[in-house]
């Protein structure tokens, strides 16, 4: 199962002093349970737990795309596309790391990530899950935000189009369950949404 998407600025290398990593989406499926927590639970604490948690794992991909891109020794991805083009995420920096129960969720979970331009996209998963399904599932998903939403900076339009991401992910990722699509179904519930869109 999925616990998390979120969508997250990507800084640039070189420019360490130009603003932290700020998470421009997310999408939490389920809460953490910590019965042994003796503090009062409330939503507004809640809230900021995941809040938190969600900071935590985008911090964590902006640092793995950092190292993965100084380690091939390619330019940083933070260009901003040329013309209209579209966005070629077979080329984005892309990977999976674990992270160990306590640091930040109660449990161990998997991240899955992928940095396009100046934006990161993640999936906070089970241990367990199917990461190539996962993966997959990310790229569709990163693909359907750029051609809907016309993402080409981090904070052009994405804010005010949350409505729209949600729309997305009730298609494409229902209640945080994966799911195996071929492509005529992707090109259907991608018809769907369009449709919905329209009215």
């Amino acid at each position: 199962m999925v616990h998390a998407f979120l969508i997250h600025t990507l800084r640039a290398p070189q420019a360490e002093e130009t603003g932290l990593c700020r998470v421009l989406y997310s999408c939490v499926f389920g809460a953490e349970n910590s019965p042994e927590d003796p503090r009062p639970h409330s939503a507004e604490r809640d809230r900021l737990l995941r809040k938190e948690q969600v900071l935590a794992v985008a911090r964590q991909v902006e640092s793995m795309c950092w190292l993965q891109q100084q380690a091939s020794g390619r330019l940083p991805t933070d260009l901003q596309p040329q013309s209209d083009e579209p966005v070629p995420l077979h080329e984005a920096p892309s990977g999976v790391f674990c992270l160990a129960a306590g640091d930040p969720f109660r449990e161990s979970r998997t991240v899955v990530w992928l940095g396009v331009l100046s934006l990161g996209f993640a999936l906070v998963l089970d241990a367990h899950e199917n990461l190539l399904l996962a993966e997959s599932s990310l790229r569709l998903l990163a693909r359907l935000l750029f051609d809907h939403l016309r993402l080409q900076a981090p904070s052009t339009n994405l804010l005010l189009q949350a409505d729209r991401i949600e729309g997305i992910l009730v298609r494409f990722l229902p209640h945080g369950q994966l799911l195996f699509l071929n492509d005529q179904f992707v090109q259907a519930l991608e018809k769907e949404f369009s449709a919905a869109w329209t009215r």
